[in-house]
């Protein structure tokens, strides 16, 4: 067959497939198990309607909108206690411009400047940066959600199978588990994949704010880091019907003018001392050795007792399928070195995630004390290996710790069939 043939083929059977899979529910993307279907454009009615409320999606969000009245009510009730520190640097994070004469005893606290986790500006608390459980890891994943996570959700869900009860109150989860980790999303992927993004409450995890297109916020004004943050939120809110309090600002980038802004927004900020680097393979002369290498320093501190009085959060990304599949070679290696793995909202005990109150988490002692009755009431045998696959599809959209590069998804299909062609 010729290849423009085959190519056309190729096309209308994707196009069929993707017709015949049940893209309105969440349950129904979520049964997909093509990862390229997964990928493949839908409509979603409550974002189609909605879309003149938000940004353009993956812009930068520098001001509000003038037809939104709450966001700009709420933004100048608060623009004057703001710290007056001024912007810095750009927004793909360069700061050569300004490090020079900022001031070394770092007095806005930034953490891109000096890993600064404790603000100096009155009434803010300090940041999350690992958990107080001992042997714990406060797990979650950022650059989400993924268009072809499927594979690497159900590999988050069979680790909870043992769970025979789930302590969300009002609610019930589909999937009748307990919560697993915490998911860090974009507000410009929710827009785009939003089903996936459902899924998230559906499966049980904690789902914090990761902005709205992915920048360094100290780079932004008040106006557009506010925006950036607001509409990140207004996304989450519109898609899965929670509102969270917690947030990771892209590369760390932090500073307490930033730091006030998020807390005004009931946002709590999360950080990490633990890097994968996953994000980085392949750019930098980062390689899997190098990732691999993060992750068995992680356990190999484990077993050697350095988080024998409190434990660890470490970044991770559900960027793309390298970022996923690492996550799941790993997982068995981390539960043996860590006593629990735990989202990092059950490892601070709080147990009202969002500001909603309709669902609530496990306290830690709940958590761990479920895990262990149905671990041992488990026949032998159950998931627990890392042979599962997180899917076959890079993502599109998503960060990595450095600039993001995003890809249509329309665009990438054609691309991947197109190569798929020129093997014929």
């Amino acid at each position: 067959m010729h290849r423009a043939q085959t190519l056309l083929l190729s096309l209308s059977l994707l196009s069929s497939h993707a017709l015949a899979q049940d893209r309105t529910s969440e349950s129904g993307e979520a049964a997909i198990s093509d990862p390229v279907v997964e990928c493949s454009p839908y409509s979603y009615a409550p974002v189609t309607n909605a879309l003149a409320q938000f940004p353009t999606v993956w812009s930068l969000a520098t001001a509000l909108l003038p037809s939104d009245t709450e966001g700009q009510t709420l933004f100048k009730s608060i623009n004057s206690s703001i710290p007056p520190f001024p912007p810095q640097g750009t927004s793909l994070g360069d700061f050569s411009a300004f490090t020079p004469g900022y001031n070394v005893s770092d007095p806005d606290c930034w953490w891109t400047f000096h890993q600064c986790v404790t603000p100096k500006w009155p009434g803010l608390p300090p940041d999350i940066a690992n958990v107080p459980e001992p042997k714990t890891l406060g797990y979650g994943f950022d650059d989400g959600p993924n268009c072809s996570h499927n594979a690497f959700y159900d590999y988050l869900t069979q680790q909870n199978q043992k769970a025979s009860t789930c302590f969300v109150l009002m609610q019930t989860l589909h999937h009748g588990l307990m919560p697993a980790a915490a998911m860090f999303y974009i507000g410009s992927n929710v827009m785009n994949h939003p089903l996936e993004a459902q899924r998230a409450v559906a499966d049980g995890h904690q789902i914090c704010v990761h902005t709205w297109s992915h920048h360094y916020m100290t780079s932004f004004t008040n106006e557009g880091a506010f925006a950036e943050l607001w509409y990140a939120l207004k996304a989450i809110k519109l898609v899965t019907g929670v509102t969270p309090l917690c947030w990771r600002p892209p590369f760390g980038d932090v500073d307490d003018r930033i730091r006030f802004i998020a807390k005004a927004l009931n946002l709590t900020t999360i950080i990490w001392q633990r890097d994968s680097f996953d994000w980085e393979n392949g750019q930098n002369g980062i390689t899997n050795t190098t990732v691999q290498g993060n992750y068995d320093s992680l356990i190999s501190d484990v077993q050697n007792g350095k988080y024998d009085t409190a434990g660890a959060i470490m970044l991770t990304h559900e960027l793309n399928n390298y970022t996923m599949q690492i996550a799941v070679d790993n997982y068995p290696a981390l539960s043996k070195a860590f006593s629990h793995i735990v989202p990092i909202a059950v490892a601070m005990n709080e147990s009202n995630p969002y500001a909603e109150k309709n669902i609530t988490f496990q306290t830690f002692q709940q958590y761990i004390s479920n895990q262990s009755a149905s671990a041992s009431a488990s026949p032998s045998g159950s998931a627990g290996s890392g042979t599962g696959s997180a899917g076959a599809a890079q993502a599109t959209g998503g960060k990595s710790d450095a600039v993001v590069t995003r890809v249509p998804v329309s665009v990438a299909l054609l691309v991947a069939l197109f190569a798929a062609a020129a093997l014929i």
